[in-house]
């Protein structure tokens, strides 16, 4: 379980997770810096927090020797973390010039793909696999592709064909994650109502890649339909996404493709939550432009910055509850009609 944070202390992780928001600036006691450290870490944004701790100078550090250490130990895995995505990166490229080479259409998504685009400093973006999508029909070749760059296949097959995910190890360093996706979906009960695979990025995009838009599809469905809001990171992708939306005809693109891949709820959810996080009214008002039917009133209910803050605290039920519950509701959510 993560330390308490008061109120106060929350609005302080918040600052420190936001890539965009000033250094804080405030003196603080050990005990708070050794919470804020735990929660971030626990969150995904410790990158974020530790950049803003060194732009500042450890002469501001409180002189406590169990926090020095704490940090000189969470600076060390920082660096050994950026290495490790610099190898995913580098079986990532070469598996993908493999499918080329096959004819596959294949594109990276999320971690080196939000790291470059949607942060202006990359190391603020680690990642720890590397996931590919191709079409359904090219599942089988692109698995013989990355076999032969010399993973193996750590998931059951016929589990990862009906969730259109297979994950794949490397033979000589098992910590090397290769996610292959046939649809960024995989919970096949919400299938039926919201897909976002090859093609609908494809369209999405348009004569581009990696959209704004597209790039921001993803983020909701990785937040919202690969996991349950279960750390903040999720969020901060999000809140990055939004950015990147620098036109009107970005955000009509946004829209666009929310209603063609089912995802109006995600959005609406998700932006809502992400924007009362962060203080961004970009964010809410783009939620606020998806009509609340009753599925979304129910939803903004349960998903809620204490829903966020709470996934790992003393409120850790009550938190799980309520992402289960909106899981559910995600897949009794009809279908709205999309034209065309």
């Amino acid at each position: 379980m993560l330390p308490s944070l008061t109120s106060a202390e929350e609005k302080l992780m918040l600052r420190y997770a936001d890539p965009e928001a000033a250094t804080v600036g405030e003196d603080l006691s050990a005990r708070t810096l050794t919470a804020l450290l735990d929660n971030a870490e626990f969150h995904g944004v410790l990158p974020i927090m530790l950049r803003k701790l060194q732009e500042r100078g450890d002469a501001h550090l409180p002189p406590d020797p169990g926090l020095r250490d704490k940090l000189d130990d969470l600076r060390q895995k920082a660096t050994i973390t950026t290495g490790q995505s610099m190898l995913l990166q580098y079986h990532g490229d070469r598996i993908m010039k493999g499918l080329a080479a096959e004819n596959i259409p294949a594109r990276i998504v999320k971690g080196p793909v939000f790291a470059r685009k949607l942060y202006r400093n990359i190391s603020d973006r680690p990642f720890t696999d590397i996931d590919i999508l191709v079409e359904p029909a090219n599942l089988s070749l692109a698995n013989q592709v990355i076999a032969s760059c010399g993973f193996e296949l750590g998931s059951n097959e016929a589990e990862s064909y009906s969730l259109q995910e297979f994950k794949w190890l490397e033979k000589e360093n098992s910590s090397l994650l290769i996610e292959l996706h046939g649809d960024l979906v995989h919970d096949t009960g919400m299938r039926r109502r919201l897909s976002l695979g090859f093609k609908e990025l494809r369209v999405i995009d348009g004569d581009a890649s990696d959209t704004p838009a597209a790039l921001l599809t993803i983020a909701i469905v990785h937040a919202a339909g690969g996991h349950k809001f279960h750390r903040l990171q999720l969020c901060v992708d999000v809140l990055q996404g939004v950015r990147a939306l620098r036109s009107p005809d970005s955000e009509a693109r946004l829209l666009d493709a929310a209603r063609m891949t089912g995802i109006e709820l995600e959005l609406a959810i998700v932006l809502n939550v992400t924007g009362q996080l962060f203080d961004e009214q970009r964010a809410l008002e783009l939620a606020g432009r998806i009509k609340p039917d009753l599925s979304i009133r129910l939803a903004r209910r349960l998903i809620t910055t204490n829903t966020l803050l709470g996934v790992n605290s003393r409120e850790k039920i009550g938190s799980r509850l309520r992402r289960d519950a909106f899981r559910w509701i995600q897949r009794l959510a009809k279908a709205r009609p999309y034209a065309a």
